[in-house]
């Protein structure tokens, strides 16, 4: 059953920016559109729970006929139904590391599923010295179980603790894989991130055997073929634009979240140069935004919107038609960003008295499903106009 939470008529009011705070660390941006864009009217969207019962529910994929493969971090994955309800947990998987922000991430099925019932997720893998974030592959049978499975990314080296795992996964037509990971909560003083010799903090592109394409920028270079972009903190959202590019939004530390458009080989910074400022208060690196060898991010908050899962709109809503929609853990709302010349010329935060907003997906019927991170999680259904 579909209960309806509200339906939010605001005023079409118009601010100079979204009310978000002073900055924590207050630089001055490259480009004139990079931070703090106009915020745009309101939109009056209708809000209903269309699933509940989920502990810490992370990722989110549609399925052709109507349903939804739905993860939780502790490690099940269900089936949501077309009425809400939900199946008995997938079995299958394999162990998961259960700890702090690590567990099972992401979900996507393959291009083709109608005709091969692959399905690929992201996960935090327990191994000797620790854990790392993977990828892996299977095959859903009729019978809800999951065989032929297979990592086809690993990251590499493990690492004791419990955080910055990223992840999302996404398969392409082209049969390529794009993978995010994070830095595993090295901060500043990291190295790693910046090492084509390790897998911290990059943007991952393989093909579905898990080998590398031979046009990856780094194969044939003293580095892990796998490699497409490095310098990234925690990329926890990961979307294609309508222009058939990969676009992330990643995790700063104080301020300094990002929005990219990964460069093959592009290094973005961290922990070199941020937009934001270490927990402590202190400087990250040695206290600079950016730097000549360093790609600039498209976009950036201070303070932070913590960003978990993103799409972007292609529904029926004329409005939103090429919007970004973006989850926000902190302070938690669905951020929506304009584009125009591949820059942000607008900004609304919606649903922000909802929680923690995990991941987001686009409907063929112009809504969005909504996932909101609790140990009492819902998936929501938003109606816009």
């Amino acid at each position: 059953m579909i209960r309806i939470l509200a339906v939010i008529m605001v005023p079409s009011l118009v601010w100079a920016e979204v009310p978000q705070g002073p900055p924590n660390a207050g630089f001055a941006p490259a480009f004139v559109e990079q931070t703090r864009a106009p915020a745009m009217a309101q939109t009056p969207v209708t809000v209903s729970v269309f699933a509940a019962g989920l502990e810490n529910p992370w990722g989110i994929a549609p399925m052709p006929d109507g349903q939804f493969l739905v993860t939780e971090r502790p490690g099940r994955m269900r089936v949501i139904h077309a009425d809400g309800s939900l199946s008995a947990p997938i079995m299958g998987l394999p162990e998961v590391f259960d700890n702090g922000q690590g567990g099972l991430l992401d979900v996507a099925v393959s291009p083709s599923f109608a005709q091969d019932r692959t399905v690929f997720w992201t996960y935090a893998k327990p191994l000797r010295g620790g854990a790392a974030t993977a990828a892996a592959r299977g095959t859903l049978g009729p019978d809800g179980h999951l065989r032929d499975v297979q990592d086809i990314f690993v990251q590499d080296p493990p690492v004791r603790g419990g955080r910055h795992f990223g992840s999302r996964i996404i398969p392409m037509d082209d049969g390529a894989v794009w993978i995010s990971t994070g830095d595993r909560g090295a901060g500043d003083s990291g190295t790693l991130v910046q090492d084509i010799a390790t897998t911290h903090g990059k943007v991952i592109r393989v093909r579905a055997d898990g080998t590398a394409p031979a046009d990856n920028p780094f194969v044939g270079r003293d580095g892990i073929d796998q490699i497409w972009s490095l310098g990234h903190r925690n990329i926890q959202g990961a979307a294609i634009g309508p222009d058939g590019a990969l676009w992330i939004v990643e995790h700063g530390p104080r301020g300094g979240d990002e929005l990219n458009q990964p460069v093959a080989g592009g290094n973005y910074g961290w922990p070199l140069v941020s937009y934001g400022i270490n927990y402590r208060g202190s400087d990250v690196g040695a206290g600079q935004a950016r730097a000549p060898e360093f790609e600039e991010p498209v976009y950036y908050w201070d303070p932070v919107i913590a960003p978990g899962g993103m799409a972007f709109y292609d529904g029926d809503y004329a409005s939103w038609h090429g919007d970004l929609l973006i989850g926000s853990l902190n302070p938690g709302a669905l951020v929506r960003l304009k584009l125009a010349n591949g820059r942000i010329v607008g900004e609304e935060r919606l649903l922000t008295d909802v929680g923690r907003v995990r991941d987001v997906a686009v409907l063929p019927d112009g809504s969005v499903l909504v996932l909101i991170d609790s140990g009492r999680g819902e998936v929501l259904r938003v109606t816009p106009g």
